[in-house]
């Protein structure tokens, strides 16, 4: 079983990414959940992100590295949206990652100083609509960084929403998350045997 450590979007931790957490928990992985916005969440992207613009995106991974330095090296990195940005950090960069899986987001490997570890498994998922996935560049981001590693796959679902795999949010697709949480366990169960 996998030792998870999941990083949540820009609205802050919703109830949705506490139930994703516990889907996973169900199947026997252990997840921790922190909150990098110390009790704050957000009603829309917008307003989420102008606090992570006066808080400052190094902040941001600053606390998510300060979470992971108490916490084993041995670990799987997840992340969804802003959240992305500290898992895919840590999971390029932090001895001992076992595999990542990102959200609705990725973001050029080159940000980090370091090439994506090429025997490091990753997966990314997002819809092939997703304005904010498609127009802002993360597609792109994520097919290079999927052409340069061996055990990488991109994902992408019919839609458009954003937040998709969040149950508590408008912006939810239950075909789309079941298929997502299936894709999710086949990789922790993958590297549980490699």
């Amino acid at each position: 079983m996998a030792e998870i450590l999941l990083f949540h979007h820009a609205l802050g931790l919703t109830k949705g990414i506490h139930l994703f957490a516990d889907e996973l928990r169900g199947e026997g992985h252990t997840v921790h959940v922190p909150d990098l916005f110390d009790g704050r969440s957000f009603n829309s992207i917008e307003e989420g992100m102008t606090y992570v613009e006066e808080l400052g995106f190094e902040e941001i991974i600053k606390r998510g590295t300060s979470v992971a330095d108490e916490l084993p090296r041995s670990m799987v990195y997840m992340g969804s949206s802003l959240g992305v940005v500290p898992a895919q950090k840590l999971a390029q960069t932090r001895e001992g990652a076992r595999g990542a899986s990102f959200f609705y987001s990725c973001v050029p490997s080159s940000m980090f100083g370091t090439p994506w570890p090429a025997d490091l498994p990753v997966q990314i998922h997002a819809m092939d609509a997703d304005p904010y996935f498609v127009a802002e560049g993360d597609i792109e981001a994520a097919r290079e960084l999927v052409a340069s590693a061996h055990h990488a796959d991109l994902f992408l679902y019919p839609g458009d929403q954003h937040y998709f795999a969040d149950s508590s949010l408008s912006s939810y697709d239950a075909d789309a998350t079941a298929l997502l949480m299936q894709r999710v366990l086949e990789f922790l169960r993958r590297l549980d045997e490699s």
